[in-house]
């Protein structure tokens, strides 16, 4: 078994961790204030989906960039940051150009990094960092311990569960069989809605980075105008969260295959497409722990 493959497993674990970690946690977005959340790859698609889950929850204007996109003239009262490595040199840059400007907190994998002296205040997910190149509990973990602190604040989004009631989705994500179908398709396109999204553009980009595969991600509603060109036999429209009204028709009339799993918890269907990235990855003869053209973390050179 792969590393990948055991880290992904882990998940469940890592995440009722996360939400026992925010309960006491000082530094997290409060309700009503003006936050921007970024990242870089994975982190950037993390940061994606819980501006949109804080914003659809009623806990304040939330927009996310990456890193290297982010609007520093705009005004917050608080940035988000999310780095696995600590190293990431567009984080780092853009933390050293907030500091003194705005209230900032970096989520990190590894406390022996630049990061700890970059951010106001820092949430350490070492338990949840990883030996393999490809993320996937770390970014799924640093979602869970930001969902578990709008559990905290307030409200969530109407149909958005607990972490631990996703958790309990994902101990079933790990173990139940992926369809044929999905497994010897030849291309996956991932859709989403409001926070769902990120996590279809993560689905994506885990597939392609481990597999080397073809895919594509969209907003669920746009994936009509134009991408369904590409939908046919052998191929895959995986959907996260609930399906809109027509979409699944839509796909199936063309020869497509339609994936929902709406009664788990999206996050714990992105495990799903984790472990097809492994399967597939595998099936060609590629290590999954390190993918080609990869690295760790992306730095720079001044």
């Amino acid at each position: 078994m792969s590393r990948t493959a055991v880290e992904i497993a882990t998940q469940p674990t890592c995440w009722r961790r996360a939400a026992e970690y925010a309960t006491g946690f000082e530094g997290l977005p409060l309700p009503g204030e003006r936050v921007a959340v970024t990242g870089c790859g994975t982190s950037w698609f993390m940061a994606m989906a819980y501006a949109a889950l804080r914003e659809a929850s009623g806990q304040g204007e939330t927009d996310a960039f990456a890193s290297s996109e982010f609007p520093t003239g705009r005004s917050y009262d608080r940035v988000v940051a999310i780095t696995r490595s600590g190293t990431t040199s567009e984080v780092l840059a853009l933390l050293g150009e907030l500091r003194g400007k705005v209230p900032t907190l970096a989520l990190t994998g590894d406390p022996k990094t630049p990061i700890m002296d970059a951010a106001d205040v820092v949430a350490v997910l070492d338990w949840a960092d990883e030996e393999s190149v490809v993320q996937t509990r770390f970014a799924t973990t640093a979602l869970a311990f930001l969902r578990a602190g709008l559990e905290r604040s307030g409200r969530l989004a109407d149909g958005v569960k607990t972490v631990e009631a996703a958790a309990v989705d994902a101990e079933l994500a790990i173990t139940e069989p992926l369809p044929e179908a999905v497994t010897a398709a030849e291309q996956w396109t991932f859709l989403g809605r409001g926070w769902t999204y990120g996590l279809a553009q993560e689905a994506g980009l885990k597939m392609r980075e481990a597999a080397g595969a073809w895919t594509e991600s969209y907003p669920a509603m746009e994936y009509r105008h134009g991408p369904i060109s590409i939908t046919g036999p052998n191929r895959v429209a995986w959907m996260f969260g609930t399906l809109p009204e027509g979409l699944a028709g839509d796909v199936t009339a063309v020869g497509g295959t339609v994936v929902a799993n709406e009664s788990a918890d999206p996050m714990a269907d992105l495990i799903r497409a984790q472990r097809l990235a492994v399967v597939l990855a595998e099936s060609k003869g590629y290590d999954p722990d390190h993918p080609r053209n990869l690295s760790r973390s992306v730095i720079l050179t001044p």
